[in-house]
């Protein structure tokens, strides 16, 4: 009898349904579903992933253009001293072809000169090869990889952004169930102290207990009706946070069900920080932010070269528009440019030179770090699963001691002091599991934040991984 009337004890405090709830007829609302719904309608999810659309744009912003670019020009001479005037027309077409620095053009232009007035017309052709500063397009290639090397991070820090956020909702959905058990428990407690303050009434009536015992045990009613009020005004809380994030604009009353363990950290964190350091975006993204500094200081390096041009043309000229009575004539040649001495680059060159020895420092620094960070993160989630189970410990052995101490009290054996203190020493080690099984789990989606596995970037863009059951 006494086993059959503690498993109902039990019972009653973690199935008891909310009368305000329940009315209502709530739906309840899984993880799964939540996550669902918030990256449907949720717009700070869409605006996160909007960044994504510009980086396809951005070779096209950065890199020079190769463009086929025409140029026409159109103008009216005047010859005062000769009193006349002619028109003049000059077309032409260039294309530049960055990845080896080539430059091609042709113009044609026609019009009257100055010791004739009868119209003539030259075609000119012009190549230009860059030998020394961006040597067949060396520099443009550098800047090639800098650009791609910098759209890969942006891409990596997009989908960190998206996995901050996704662990910020997670977050909210294991506090909403927090609150809501919490709720429960709170609303079981002041249902079972009612009835103790019956049941001591009674005891009054029958000269068993006296006025000072009634009076102790309404305050102990007043004071689970206060926590009682101020857990309901915390879950409404929580119940408004979860209603903005999925958009829930029908008035339609949720409630949550217990959400699963992200995943089950493994037992060697040596072999997971290894892990950690070879395959995650976190080093990835430090790997290309040192292989982008290096890049960009060869490209200083390459911008304190003169500009030196191979250059080569070839002219027909001739009368009116067809090039009548023509002359030919071909040219080639170097170009050279060198400023002295260059102080702009040379500046540039040893900025990019301090630049990349600090983000090296910087990687080093980060390393270390997170080495630290996640050791600590790991012995915190070792910690909270030693703790769970230290909980449920104690909510059995406190269970067995509120019904032998329920026993013990009829019998008069012990004060109304020690029965209380009783169901007391119950609430405070569920309310304690509840903390430590949501911390457990808000702990553990810190850790996939952190190791860069609570997202994966698929073809349609982020995608949460799947739960994992825990171990049993």
């Amino acid at each position: 009898m006494k086993s059959f009337i503690k498993m109902l004890l039990i019972g009653t405090i973690v199935l008891a349904p909310l009368n305000g709830f329940t009315e209502g007829g709530p739906q309840e609302l899984s993880f799964e579903e939540f996550i669902e719904i918030a990256t449907a309608k949720d717009t700070e999810f869409e605006q996160i992933l909007v960044d994504e659309l510009k980086l396809k744009y951005q070779r096209g912003l950065k890199l020079p253009a190769r463009d086929l670019v025409l140029s026409v020009k159109q103008q009216h001479e005047f010859f005062f001293s000769q009193n006349r005037s002619s028109p003049d027309t000059t077309v032409g077409l260039s294309k530049l072809f960055p990845y080896t620095g080539t430059e091609l053009s042709v113009d044609y232009q026609v019009g009257a000169t100055a010791s004739s007035a009868s119209e003539s017309s030259e075609l000119s052709f012009s190549f230009a090869q860059p030998i020394a500063e961006n040597a067949f397009g060396r520099s443009t290639r550098l800047l090639d990889k800098i650009v791609g090397l910098e759209m890969d991070v942006s891409g990596h820090q997009i989908v960190e952004a998206y996995e901050d956020y996704l662990a910020g909702i997670i977050t909210i959905y294991y506090t909403w169930y927090e609150d809501y058990q919490n709720l429960l428990i709170g609303q079981s407690s002041y249902k079972e102290n009612l009835k103790l303050l019956d049941n001591m009434k009674e005891r009054q009536k029958q000269k068993i207990a006296l006025p000072v015992d009634v009076n102790k045990v309404k305050i102990q009613v007043l004071s689970r009706k206060e926590r009682y009020t101020e857990l309901e005004e915390k879950y409404q809380n929580s119940s408004n946070i979860v209603n903005r994030i999925i958009r829930n604009q029908s008035g339609e009353v949720y409630i949550p069900i217990e959400p699963m363990v992200m995943k089950n950290v493994g037992r060697d964190f040596n072999n997971l920080f290894h892990k950690f350091t070879e395959y995650s975006r976190t080093f990835d993204i430090l790997k290309k932010l040192e292989e982008k500094s290096s890049l960009q200081v060869a490209r200083s390096a390459d911008d304190l070269l003169p500009s030196i041009n191979i250059i080569a043309g070839y002219d027909i000229s001739g009368d009116d528009y067809n090039l009548k009575n023509e002359d030919n004539f071909l040219s080639a040649g170097i170009s050279l440019e060198w400023p002295f001495p260059d102080q702009v680059d040379r500046s540039e060159y040893n900025i990019s030179k301090i630049e990349d020895n600090k983000q090296r420092l910087s990687n080093i620094n980060t390393y270390h770090r997170l080495y630290t960070q996640l050791m600590n993160l790991y012995l915190q989630i070792e910690r909270e699963q030693k703790l769970i189970e230290i909980a449920e410990e104690r909510i059995r052995l406190a269970a067995e001691i509120l019904e032998d101490e329920r026993e013990n009290y009829s019998f008069g054996k012990i004060t109304l002091n020690d029965y209380i203190q009783a169901f007391n020493n119950l609430d405070t080690n569920r309310f304690n599991k509840i903390s430590h099984d949501s911390l457990y789990k808000k702990l553990v989606v810190e850790w996939l934040r952190l190791n860069d596995e609570l997202v994966f970037k698929s073809p349609d863009g982020p995608r949460m991984r799947p739960s994992h059951p825990p171990n049993k």
